[in-house]
């Protein structure tokens, strides 16, 4: 099955894809966090056949819904009449700490290293994804 994965934020949404065979999520883009990224998600899943969507849930490190995953919640159930796909979501709490670790010795300028984190955190979500679904 081809998954989305969604690292949502509130200034830009990563975006990661798995391949068909789920072994390998990759960092697909980063998208800014506006009026038109419900209809450009929408288009991704079209044009990618994405079968499902992943939406990064950034919950509190007791479990708990803060304020954050309750945002995500929020995007998931606008986003669901738009792509008439399953949407499932995928603990993220240490997503992005793993992200930074991937691109730690790379010299980026800091406005493309924070682009390449969002999606790296995308990618991370999915793998986590698909390797609890393997092991299931």
């Amino acid at each position: 099955m081809r998954y989305l994965a969604i690292d949502f934020g509130s200034k830009n949404t990563g975006l990661a894809l798995c391949d068909q065979s789920e072994t390998i999520a990759s960092p697909l883009t980063v998208l800014p966090t506006d009026k038109n990224l419900i209809e450009k998600i929408a288009d991704i899943v079209k044009k990618e056949n994405v079968e499902a969507i992943v939406v990064g849930l950034p919950l509190n490190m007791d479990d708990s819904h803060g304020p954050q995953a309750q945002f995500a919640s929020r995007f998931a159930e606008r986003l669901r009449p738009a792509v008439n796909v399953p949407i499932c979501f995928q603990d993220e709490r240490l997503s992005t700490f793993a992200a930074e670790q991937k691109i730690a010795g790379l010299e980026l300028p800091k406005k493309m290293r924070r682009r390449k984190l969002d999606s790296l955190a995308a990618a991370e979500i999915l793998q986590a994804f698909i390797d609890s679904k393997r092991s299931k």
